[in-house]
């Protein structure tokens, strides 16, 4: 765990087999995927997802939580189980 907190702020190497992949990350594609977002009281400035939102070019949506942290499956299990529904309502619309 200490690693990727490490890697994450350029303190150490990442796994060389992910470089070509880290690399297209890195340049930032549009998602074109249906997509929900979740946010929390907790992200701050980034709670409302307007940070990240242009990411994305296809169905697109975002829910705001409030109270939880970065744990949603486990700290709001109805509002995420609700939002994988939602997301799956996207694809077929």
């Amino acid at each position: 765990m200490i690693h990727n907190y490490r890697w994450r702020q350029s303190l150490a190497k990442g796994e060389p087999k992910y470089d070509a992949l880290e690399q297209k990350l890195f340049a930032g594609p549009v998602i074109t995927a249906p997509t929900i977002t979740i946010g929390s009281d907790f992200d701050g400035a980034a709670a409302d997802g307007a940070p990240y939102a242009k990411k994305f070019s296809g169905k697109y949506s975002h829910r705001t939580l409030k109270g939880i942290g970065h744990n949603v499956p486990q700290e709001a299990p109805q509002a995420f189980a609700d939002a994988v529904v939602a997301a799956d309502g996207l694809t077929s619309a």
